[in-house]
């Protein structure tokens, strides 16, 4: 990919064409698509739901660990189980809206790839789990184990998006001198 740098001081400001070559690599959107990241809702739902789910990630987390060292508590913690799930399904179909506005189509987008990947796997932990519960495939502890597997999976899901968005935020775009770098 050729870029122009119209920055009269880009050389001068410690620029140089392999720079702005190694920053377009290394950059998750492309000028275009984020733009229409920024101007997309689904960027702002994604942003208020991230937090929510983890939220009723942590309250649930707590529910299932209290009634596996107590024996108290099922129906809440089974209830908190179920209202992740349903967050989890939310923002699966919301996230997947937003991949296609942003990069053209709804899951494994090249910049989101491992991140998508992973997200299936999870998708799938809670699912298997809603499946054992419907079914009674699972004994209770059991399909607690199951949901804390789903949650472990979460986790480390959750970690490559916050690490995703850490990167998205350092590549761009960058400014030096009054001028955008090229991406």
């Amino acid at each position: 990919m050729l870029t122009v740098d119209a920055c009269p001081w880009g050389s001068s400001a410690g620029r140089s064409t392999v720079l702005a070559r190694q920053h377009a690599a290394a950059a998750i959107y492309t000028a275009d698509e984020r733009r229409r990241r920024d101007a997309s809702p689904w960027t702002m739902v994604q942003g208020i739901l991230a937090p929510v789910q983890f939220t009723i990630f942590l309250v649930s987390l707590v529910l299932v660990l209290r009634y596996l060292a107590t024996g108290e508590g099922l129906a809440v913690a089974t209830a908190s189980i179920v209202v992740k799930t349903l967050a989890l399904y939310t923002i699966m179909i919301t996230g997947s809206i937003w991949e296609k506005r942003v990069f053209g189509r709804y899951l494994f987008a090249p910049a989101f790839f491992w991140e998508d990947v992973f997200s299936i796997l999870v998708l799938l932990l809670h699912t298997l789990y809603l499946f054992s519960l419907v079914t009674g495939a699972l004994g209770v502890h059991d399909q607690l184990l199951l949901a804390l597997a789903a949650y472990a999976a979460y986790v480390v899901n959750a970690a490559q998006f916050l690490l995703k968005l850490r990167a998205a935020r350092l590549a761009g775009p960058q400014w030096v001198g009054g001028c955008e770098l090229p991406t």
